[in-house]
């Protein structure tokens, strides 16, 4: 059995940050009422962290007229190491908010009018999301997206096909710095970028979605969206060196570890400066967008940018096969949208 490790490299610096940097994606229609009730599908940290950011958050004109009411938790992930002790204090925050414990997601969704699906797992996420999106709902799903590519692909499909909004993301992309750096307020054209997380290997999922997406979406951050060329991956058991070229000859690189002191953060390379990417400060960021998301109907990050963002782990694991040669991220786009 395959044990999914469920520490969150994140929980640690769980601040306050700022600033949601929304960067265009597909408009649809918002929740016509001033009130939204939201509904949660897993029990996990994020599961406690965000409906408390939310439902705490009363006062705030980000989160006003904005409650999570509801909460089912899927049973039967045998290999999502959360302790008892874990589940009851992630229970406890959540059941101190207000929140109903519900038996399953079709009662959910009698109850609220957009969901935060945050299972700590991709693998049933294509299937979690279904009812959602059948029911109209608009949904934020927790990284990451999907355990491979071709259900990434999937997912984004069955948005299409229901005409409901949906993104996917992490907190990292809520950095203040690395969203000033996107908008060219700190180190004016980016011409390249490196930045690094921890990257540990979970066999059911592709190797870099686990953990790895957090820091290779600070690198599509601050390189400001899609355009990736060509991927390269040197791999050994301590950490990985992922090379990304982009257009106009600008170079990404992201670095994975699995050995000695772990954290985020990473470098931009400008015109006119270098500049650190900053330092996560919580999720408090990513829970604003996702509530201005519900009431706007307008997802904050792209389809296609986060598609190429799951396509480029996905190069990084086929160049690791191939003994580190770059692959045409062109390829991997093509040959999953023929899947």
């Amino acid at each position: 059995m395959n044990k999914i490790n469920s520490h969150d490299p994140l929980k640690k610096s769980m601040g306050v940050g700022a600033g949601i940097g929304i960067h265009a994606s597909v408009v649809a229609e918002a929740i016509p009422r001033e009130d939204i009730k939201v509904g949660v599908i897993g029990l996990s940290v994020h599961s406690a962290a965000y409906t408390e950011i939310i439902n705490s958050g009363s006062s705030s004109p980000d989160f006003s007229g904005c409650r999570v009411v509801a909460i089912f938790h899927p049973k039967g992930n045998p290999d999502v190491e959360f302790t008892e002790k874990q589940l009851q204090s992630f229970t406890d925050t959540i059941k101190g908010q207000g929140v109903e414990f519900v038996g399953s997601i079709k009662e959910l969704l009698k109850k609220v009018d957009a969901v935060m699906l945050l299972t700590n797992d991709g693998r049933p996420h294509l299937k979690e999301i279904l009812p959602v999106l059948k029911a109209g709902k608009p949904v934020y799903v927790d990284k990451p997206l999907a355990a491979n590519l071709q259900d990434v692909f999937s997912i984004f499909k069955v948005s299409k096909k229901y005409n409901v909004p949906m993104f996917s993301c992490s907190p990292l992309r809520y950095v203040k710095e690395a969203l000033e750096i996107r908008e060219g307020k700190v180190v004016g054209k980016v011409l390249g970028a490196s930045t690094y997380g921890p990257a540990p290997i979970q066999a059911a999922h592709s190797d870099l979605f686990w953990d790895g997406i957090h820091a290779v979406e600070s690198l599509y951050t601050v390189m400001g969206g899609v355009g990736c060329k060509t991927v390269s991956r040197s791999s050994t058991d301590d950490a990985d060196v992922v090379v990304g070229n982009w257009e106009n000859g600008r170079i990404g690189v992201f670095r994975g570890i699995r050995k000695g002191k772990s954290g985020f953060g990473g470098t931009a390379f400008g015109e006119k400066g270098i500049a650190s990417i900053g330092v996560f400060g919580g999720y408090r960021p990513l829970v604003v967008a996702i509530v201005a998301f519900f009431r706007s109907g307008i997802a904050p990050v792209s389809d296609e940018e986060t598609k190429e963002i799951y396509s480029f782990m996905e190069a990084a694991d086929e160049s690791k096969k191939l003994g580190g040669v770059p692959v045409n991220l062109s390829e991997i786009l093509s040959r999953v949208s023929k899947m």
